[in-house]
């Protein structure tokens, strides 16, 4: 249903923008000789805003994978650079969070740990709203900072890195369905000391789950419903783990190889002295005002690296 209901919204804007565009086109018609100027710059600014609105749902069209509708897990690691790392760390946290707050995304931090003297050594960041995740995997690596430093006596210029992880949550709540061709459940006579206490009855139960093999037994109970029930209740329990470790698999998966926050494997640089310029390695787009893209200013590299992997077209170096 939650899916049914992003699609059908999807959907309305869509439909919303065809609208808008079909009553341009109609009121165009209407326009005779030059006595109609006040309805022409109207007609002008309508076109302007769908083109605006236009070029911002392109974007989403470019989510192709299975998990880019999905919240995100964002974490932040300091790398080589020492208190210089730490405090970018936090720096790239703040950029992130403004960044979630301009898209209306719920960003709230999960975990963290403070450098010993400034900024952050790790932290972890949730943050929920529509395509998350598709957004924020472009800024999956290292990211180079080049500055004065302010923990330098001598004021010199520092290089630190920070490593960025990006992975989908794919954590939801496990609903384990049985479904009853998918089991073989045997009874037959329990074990145990001999003498009159001796099950004569086959009250023990075993159940084997043909679809992963797992075979559950259960003989301690005096009755043969009482034994199935607790079999199927140890039977979920091992097929909910099992889920979980598939679950955990997938994110190892999408998390991808541990990177080196450090020299030569950087996917984007911010300069700051002797001038500033941030650019993606990636994709070469740059940007000449840092300030903003600190702010969180980061839809053109989004943008640029979605366009790169999928492949429409080379990306636009910014202003």
């Amino acid at each position: 249903m939650q899916q049914l209901s992003t699609l059908r919204q999807e959907a309305m804007t869509w439909r919303e923008i065809e609208g808008r565009t079909r009553d341009a086109l109609e009121l165009l018609t209407l326009i005779e000789g030059d006595s109609e100027d006040d309805l022409l710059g109207e007609i002008e600014r309508d076109v302007g805003q769908i083109a605006a609105d236009l070029e911002k749902l392109e974007v989403q069209v470019l989510f192709c994978g299975p998990h880019d509708r999905n919240d995100a897990i964002l974490a932040i690691h300091a790398g080589a650079g020492g208190t210089d790392s730490q405090d970018w760390s936090e720096m790239l946290l703040r950029m992130y969070l403004r960044w979630a707050e301009a898209h209306g995304l719920k960003a709230e931090v999960v975990d963290s740990l403070v450098g010993d003297e400034a900024g952050l050594k790790r932290v972890m960041v949730s943050i929920e709203g529509a395509y998350a995740y598709g957004y924020l995997q472009s800024e999956r690596g290292v990211h180079r900072l080049v500055r004065l430093s302010p923990f330098d006596s001598s004021h010199r210029r520092h290089t630190s890195f920070a490593l960025v992880e990006v992975w989908p949550d794919i954590q939801q709540e496990i609903e384990i369905e049985i479904k009853p061709d998918d089991v073989e459940i045997e009874a037959f006579v329990a074990s145990g000391p001999g003498g009159q206490h001796m099950q004569k009855n086959a009250t023990a139960v075993r159940i084997t789950h043909k679809p992963t093999d797992i075979v559950v037994t259960c003989q301690s109970e005096r009755s043969q419903t009482q034994n199935r029930e607790t079999a199927f209740k140890i039977l979920r329990a091992k097929l909910y783990q099992l889920e979980l470790e598939r679950q955990s698999k997938e994110r190892d998966e999408l998390k991808g190889e541990h990177v080196d926050a450090g020299w030569g494997n950087q996917i984007r640089s911010y300069v700051l002295h002797p001038y500033k310029m941030i650019k993606d390695l990636r994709t070469g787009y740059e940007v000449g005002n840092a300030d903003a893209v600190l702010d969180g200013d980061l839809d053109g590299f989004m943008d640029a690296y979605l366009r790169h992997t999928v492949g429409t077209g080379p990306s636009n170096a910014g202003p």
